[in-house]
Formats: C-alpha cells, structure tokens, sequence
C-alpha cells in the first residue's frame, strides 16, 4: 500500500556521516561520547536528583562504559542520537542531551537531557537543547522535536521553555517513578515555529 506523502528524513539523514560536535551558548560543546568518559558519568548519577526523575541508577564505571557503548551505537541505528555536554576549555563533564524515539519518515524526534549536580541552575540544559534543536531543524530538517518531563520537575518545565518548547498539554498519570505515578508535561518546538496547517 503506498504512501500518499513522501517521508520528511530518509535512513542515513543521520548516519550517513559521523556524528558532528555542536558549539552551544556560553562556552558548552555538545559531542560524541568517549569511553574515557565513563568515570563522569559513574559519578553524575550518584545524585539523588537523577534517580529522581530519570528513574536511573548506574553501579559501577563498568556499567557507565556499556551505557557509553550503546549511545555510541545509537547513531548508526539512527534511532537515538546521544550528547556530553561539556565545557569547551576544559571537555569537563557538564550534562547530556539527546534525541530519542527518533521517527525519520516523520521528521519527529523528542529531546532529553540531564546535567552534573555542580553545574545545575547554570542554564546547561537549556542551552544544550536549544543547540541540538537548531541542529536538528537547520541542518537535519526535522520537523517536530518534543520534550516531557514530571510535572512536579518545575526545574525541567524551566529548560523547556528557555530552550523553546510551548507546552502544549498534561498527559494524565503517564509515568511511574520512585514514588508512584507522574502527571506529564508535553512540551514540543515545530520547525519555523509555524502553526498547525500553516506552510512555508
């Protein structure tokens, strides 16, 4: 049965080429992941805060570096595509952002991150979001990147809107964290900032 649309991406929009570093505000650097970087990440998630609302625990630099493994592998799958966020003068650890749940026929991909405990109310997330969704609107051509976190995250619903991202609605006891089911915030940027129906 053929489609009567064409598809906004195509397989190898992404991994037709390698995964690119991306300059951010304020002196940040979104690229690839490393296997060096393992020890970092071991460390960011012994705070309390993502085991909170990322629903995470990592044990060891051991299990860290297969986290690092499968990310890096993402790319060629094309579906994730994962950051470190990192201060450019130093490459020292600062957070991750992500596309995840990629949908290239549809040009719809949501936007994740999360930053070190010493580098939080900084404006990391925010920056990096806004960073990775110009790369992916200008450069990629995706159409629609959207974004939830827990609707008692106020911090998170703080990044969404700095970085861009309208909240559109509450999805209704979405998610099951640590202490029981979470109401959802969506939020979502549209390329050009259009409208519904609305064309360029």
């Amino acid at each position: 049965m053929p489609f009567l649309v064409k598809p906004v991406l195509t397989a190898g929009a992404l991994a037709g080429g390698p995964q690119p570093t991306l300059p951010a505000a304020g002196g940040l650097l979104l690229r690839p992941w490393r296997a060096e970087d393992a020890p970092a990440v071991h460390a960011a998630f012994q705070d309390p805060a993502l085991h909170q609302w990322h629903m995470r625990a990592c044990h060891s630099e051991e299990e860290a570096a297969g986290w690092i493994a499968r990310w890096q592998e993402s790319w060629a799958g094309e579906n994730e595509a994962q950051w470190a966020v990192v201060d450019e003068r130093t490459d020292e650890l600062r957070g991750r952002v992500a596309l995840r749940q990629i949908l290239l026929g549809s040009g719809v991909a949501e936007v994740a991150y999360w930053t070190v405990a010493r580098a939080r109310g900084q404006g990391v997330a925010a920056r990096a979001a806004a960073a990775l969704s110009h790369w992916a609107f200008e450069e990629i051509g995706f159409h629609r990147l959207e974004l939830f976190h827990a609707t008692a995250n106020e911090a998170s619903c703080r990044v969404a809107a700095k970085a861009g991202f309208a909240l559109e609605g509450t999805k209704r006891s979405a998610l099951l964290h640590q202490d029981g089911w979470h109401d959802m915030h969506f939020h979502a940027r549209v390329r050009g900032g259009l409208s519904p129906g609305r064309r360029e």
